[in-house]
């Protein structure tokens, strides 16, 4: 009975402390379509420092990465790197053709297409999906997933 009364104090004590926690709802952190939009340039800043790094700095520890030239899936920071390390060998420099943005709160989409421009001449036209949070502790939003595809017929035979 003594453990069961110990027992039954500690969660009296416990439970209310939990429930004012979970009651209290994280704050929207405001941002506008132009904040968003200037999470790309920042990223494609990154990319044309040519350090793979600095552009992995971009996503959240936990993310996903499904590159534009590559098949494999990009969990990792380190996988995130190698993957950079090879497409800035290229010296890319993205421009976002069109978009479309959503935002919710402390999440943000931007999607739409974008191409690439490679220092050899080289032209690549993607689809993008950039999907952002806001991590209150490092006060930034980062990405959380970002799916890049080549586009699958050439531009003259879009339908």
């Amino acid at each position: 009975m003594f453990k069961h009364s110990l027992l039954a104090c500690a969660l009296g004590l416990a439970l209310p402390g939990l429930a004012q926690a979970q009651a209290q709802p994280q704050a929207c952190q405001q941002v506008t379509e132009k904040d968003i939009e200037a999470l790309f340039v920042r990223w494609n800043d990154d990319l044309q420092s040519g350090d793979p790094q600095k552009v992995v700095e971009n996503y959240a520890e936990q993310s996903l990465l499904l590159p534009t030239l590559s098949n494999t899936p990009r969990e990792t920071a380190q996988a995130k790197a190698d993957y950079f390390q090879h497409f800035l060998a290229g010296k890319p420099d993205g421009a976002v053709d069109s978009r479309m943005i959503q935002i919710d709160c402390n999440t943000a989409v931007d999607a739409g297409l974008y191409t690439f421009s490679f220092a050899d001449g080289r032209r690549v036209q993607a689809r993008y999906t950039f999907t952002y949070k806001w991590f209150p502790k490092q006060e930034q939003w980062l990405i959380t997933s970002h799916h890049s595809s080549a586009m699958p017929e050439p531009q003259q035979a879009q339908r």
